[in-house]
């Protein structure tokens, strides 16, 4: 970390995570006073960070997949419902992980659950899904307008609260 001012101390313990610094002054000690003595006027504390992907001791290795709940939302120009519901279903054929899509003729909505490393790995899929598939299954040329991509522990407590992506529909393609 390039913000530490020499001469302060790292946190308690004396480690910093894995995507900080800890102390820059090689000894810790702080002028006035032993280390872990309360601050003196104007000293600060030196700050550290975990860098994104950094995992904390007892997590799951960074390499494991996990799931993570998609819910993908397009939209465009009208297109007939007859059309846009066998697009839907040759898409869930295509891929069996699709759990819901709901559609007008306007706009439509899938959830499933994705596996990935992480976020951006499952995000990046969802994001690619309509354009890859827009061909092989005939779906509208409509665009992404929202995506939530959320892990599994959130999922269900979302659930248990009574909020967030209740099972909309069953399992299946349907209109809204």
């Amino acid at each position: 970390m390039s913000g530490v001012r020499p001469g302060t101390a790292a946190p308690r313990g004396g480690t910093a995570s894995r995507g900080g610094a800890g102390t820059r002054s090689g000894t810790g000690a702080r002028p006035g006073g032993a280390r872990g003595a309360n601050r003196a006027g104007g000293e600060e504390r030196a700050l550290t960070s975990v860098a994104a992907g950094d995992r904390f001791h007892g997590e799951e290795p960074e390499h494991t997949p996990r799931l993570w709940h998609v819910t993908l939302s397009v939209s465009g120009a009208r297109a007939p419902l007859t059309e846009v519901r066998r697009a839907l279903e040759q898409l869930a054929h295509d891929h069996p992980f699709l759990l819901t899509s709901r559609y007008a003729d306007d706009h439509a909505e899938i959830r499933y659950w994705e596996e990935a490393r992480d976020l951006h790995d499952a995000a990046a899929v969802a994001l690619r899904l309509w354009g890859e598939h827009r061909q092989t299954a005939g779906l509208p040329p409509w665009e992404i307008v929202g995506l939530e991509v959320i892990d599994r522990a959130t999922y269900h407590q979302r659930i248990a609260a009574g909020y967030g992506p209740a099972p909309a529909t069953p399992v299946g393609v349907h209109p809204f």
